[in-house]
């Protein structure tokens, strides 16, 4: 069975939202969109490359997926577009209809973390969670997520979502870390 393996890009503060472009996530007036751009790193790359493994398929909220889909397959090729592009997808959604727009992608409805934990068990290879922070939080609370790849950039942005919740508790063991040149802490962390 593989892994479900949750990659972040988180502020100090623990602020997830809209990491990778101005108009990613607007949600509750979030205006700090794109803010991991300035700190990116062939590293960070990298340790995510390492965490995905060889055989791997993307797991997706509704909102995620829909940004995703409407995103990557318009980027010019370059191994992480090829990647998402080719991967498996499934979409976690209870509003989402088919077919879905993007390529090797499925609908999984159903109470989140039943659904997932009866795909988590049928596969041999890792699933791999980007943004999609509802989902991770239902993941989270039924202890399905097998490990955090936590990109956490040396910057406090005060509001925005946060990946842990108020109510979040969790005992996690470091697995590994790397400091890259742009000061982001790249921390894996593993369920204990």
């Amino acid at each position: 069975m593989g892994k479900i393996v949750v990659i972040e890009h988180l502020t100090l503060d623990g602020v997830m939202q809209a990491p990778g472009r101005p108009d990613e996530d607007p949600r509750g007036g979030f205006e700090h969109g794109g803010w991991a751009q300035e700190r990116n790193d062939p590293a960070m790359a990298a340790a995510m490359g390492e965490r995905m493994g060889a055989s791997w398929s993307l797991l997706a909220g509704r909102r995620t997926y829909v940004d995703f889909a409407s995103f990557w397959p318009k980027q010019e090729p370059n191994p992480f577009t090829d990647a998402l592009n080719r991967v498996q997808k499934y979409v976690v959604s209870a509003t989402q209809d088919e077919p879905l727009e993007w390529v090797n992608s499925v609908l999984l409805k159903g109470d989140p973390a039943e659904t997932v934990a009866k795909l988590k068990g049928g596969l041999d290879e890792n699933l791999v969670v980007f943004g999609s922070g509802v989902l991770v939080q239902a993941l989270m609370r039924a202890d399905l997520v097998d490990e955090f790849v936590l990109q956490i950039h040396p910057l406090v942005l005060g509001t925005g979502r946060r990946l842990f919740e108020e109510s979040t508790t969790a005992s996690l063991r470091l697995v590994d870390s790397v400091t890259t040149a742009t000061g982001v802490v790249i921390a894996t962390y593993g369920a204990r």
